[in-house]
């Protein structure tokens, strides 16, 4: 790929990481926000948003196929462009009395071309930059990728709050604030065909058609200790996972419902801005901590710091707190928490995938984690309307105890993802 390589990866390594991550925080994140917001019960709104996952849970089986067809920069200037198409048509279905039907199908189109770009994008730095170079870029990557997420969970939700207050009709707000988001991203997918570099080269990745193909699924799961570890992947966030879905309805509910009164506006910046910025600073200092001890010494206090954080979200529902200083501190803490302890889990997850086909195992623990997200996903709305926001956080935390109790299971070197000096390399 001798072009890529000609052209500096400044020039396309943040916008095509903005533009992987701006797609999947609008249809994972942003939707529930817009469900709620436009009255649909919360049982709906799991129920429907966590099928969103679906994709990423099923991509590795069609991954080969972005591997062998074509070539990885038309996939994902073409995965851009079809989420710009399905989100205008999310804005445009809005306008009609069938609207939750017509807006799942586009959001679910959304989340389809947003799991397929995945691929290709991290497919293309693999194979667009020198080796050196992926390692000095994937901070970079990293928080571009941030900043798309602050974008589409801050920016894009306060700018829907802000329409909701203008226009008084939340239908038409958020038609106009997704045809927005539709624009942006179309002016990113041109800006991508002018950046990225046009000459890839002919070979093809990892898995051959057939015997390949399945040789994949089967090694992976011949791996020693794959039960634990998949017990591992699905239940390390079975506390965060509906957590994670309830969260921002908790938020905006009325407090007669046991929510919080917040505004979409107000959200959008304690969610969407404050607690993400609390997140990064959470993975930042636990990826520096495991690269400097070692993942045995820390994967126990991770999993604490994610989980045991959550029962701020107990408190706040007990005692609804008038002063939004009362939230904003519990969400940054919960995120920072959430941050700092999902960074021994993505450490696993290449630790699972390590070997020959290591790529292709890795798309397998994603999708696995991706499935460890929807189906709990899917009840927290029912669970959360059957026990009211008060037991609903208690139970919450309660879930986090298997994910917690199988890692004195789990096995791997204590040593693994810490950095190596000079005197440990001789």
């Amino acid at each position: 790929m001798a072009e890529s390589r000609s052209v500096t990866p400044w020039r396309w390594v943040p916008s095509l990481y903005y533009a992987e991550a701006f797609p999947y925080v609008i249809v994972t994140v942003v939707s529930v926000i817009m469900y709620k917001r436009l009255e649909l019960s919360n049982t709906e709104i799991a129920l429907y948003t966590s099928w969103f996952y679906l994709p990423w849970v099923i991509k590795p089986f069609w991954s080969p196929i972005v591997d062998l067809k074509s070539t990885k920069r038309k996939w994902l200037l073409f995965m851009q462009l079809a989420f710009s198409i399905a989100i205008l048509g999310t804005a445009l279905a809005l306008q009609f009395n069938a609207w939750i039907s017509y807006t799942l199908f586009f959001f679910w189109l959304a989340a389809f071309s947003s799991a397929t770009h995945d691929i290709a994008a991290d497919g293309f730095y693999m194979i667009g930059l020198k080796e050196e170079q992926q390692s000095f870029f994937i901070g970079v990557r990293s928080t571009f990728y941030r900043l798309a997420l602050i974008t589409g969970q801050g920016l894009v939700v306060i700018l829907a709050g802000y329409l909701e207050e203008s226009l008084q009709d939340n239908r038409q707000a958020w038609s106009i604030t997704l045809a927005c988001v539709a624009g942006i991203m179309f002016l990113l997918t041109l800006y991508n065909f002018w950046s990225i570099p046009k000459k890839e080269s002919v070979e093809k990745a990892m898995v051959n058609p057939m015997t390949g193909f399945f040789d994949v699924f089967i090694t992976f799961f011949q791996k020693k200790h794959i039960v634990i570890a998949i017990a591992y992947i699905l239940l390390y966030r079975l506390g965060e996972s509906q957590l994670v879905k309830m969260a921002s309805p908790f938020l905006l509910d009325d407090t007669s419902a046991g929510g919080l009164a917040l505004s979409t506006q107000e959200v959008g910046f304690i969610y969407g801005t404050l607690g993400l910025i609390s997140l990064s600073l959470g993975g930042i200092l636990g990826g520096f901590l495991i690269s400097r001890d070692g993942l045995g010494k820390w994967i126990w206090k991770m999993a604490l710091a994610l989980n045991l954080p959550n029962v701020l979200y107990v408190l706040l529902a007990y005692f609804q707190p008038q002063q939004v200083e009362w939230v904003m501190g519990a969400v940054v803490v919960e995120q920072f928490g959430y941050g700092f302890g999902f960074t021994s889990f993505m450490l696993y997850l290449i630790y699972i995938a390590e070997g020959e086909t290591k790529t292709a195992h890795y798309a397998i623990g994603t999708g696995l984690m991706a499935l460890g997200m929807m189906l709990p996903g899917m009840v927290s709305g029912y669970l959360q309307e059957s026990m009211g926001y008060r037991m609903f956080f208690v139970w919450v935390v309660i879930a986090a105890v298997p994910g917690i109790y199988i890692i004195r299971h789990l096995s791997f070197p204590g040593n693994y993802g810490k950095k190596e000096t000079e005197n440990s390399k001789e």
